[in-house]
């Protein structure tokens, strides 16, 4: 697998779109209401001006993307650390480790070697079928809940990226 991690641009929205849109069906299908599952170009080109989008590469195409929501953001996450959302595979490229290949990027490659980060944090529906063993499996652990009124609780994960220099909450 030769892929290339990329930093999204206001060009790459349709492209980004399209994915998303591809990618979340399921989620739509169970009932939950991820923004990224019912988004649209407007709301990409947000989320590519006011976060850190990155997107992966298998030679041609673009076949995963993850968001980071800085905690200066005006959508910031619910902790004073990165918060990583809008986590999409192109379904024609599930099950061979684009997802897993592209947060190792955004974990490791940029925010723990660049931005020397302590922790970052995630959230996903409570109830989702296979996204919160997904996430555990990669060394997060739950620290929290919401009700933010999308028809799902949201829990809330962080995984530690430094250690040394950051405690568990």
């Amino acid at each position: 697998m030769m892929v290339e991690y990329c930093q999204a641009k206001e060009e790459d929205a349709p492209e980004i779109l399209d994915l998303s849109l591809k990618a979340y069906k399921p989620n739509r299908d169970l009932g939950i209401n991820f923004a990224a599952a019912n988004a649209d170009e407007a709301l990409v080109e947000k989320n590519i001006k006011e976060n850190i989008c990155f997107y992966m590469k298998d030679g041609e195409n673009i076949v995963a993307t993850a968001s980071i929501r800085m905690p200066w953001s005006s959508h910031a996450g619910p902790y004073e650390v990165p918060h990583i959302w809008w986590v999409a595979v192109d379904p024609e490229y599930k099950r061979k480790g684009y997802a897993s290949k592209l947060l190792d990027h955004v974990e490791n490659d940029f925010l723990k070697e660049k931005l020397h980060c302590p922790s970052v944090s995630l959230g996903t529906a409570k109830k989702h079928p296979w996204l919160t063993d997904f996430y555990k499996g990669r060394g997060y652990q739950m620290v929290g809940e919401a009700d933010l009124g999308k028809g799902h609780v949201t829990v809330y994960f962080e995984k530690l990226l430094n250690a040394k220099s950051h405690k568990r909450r």
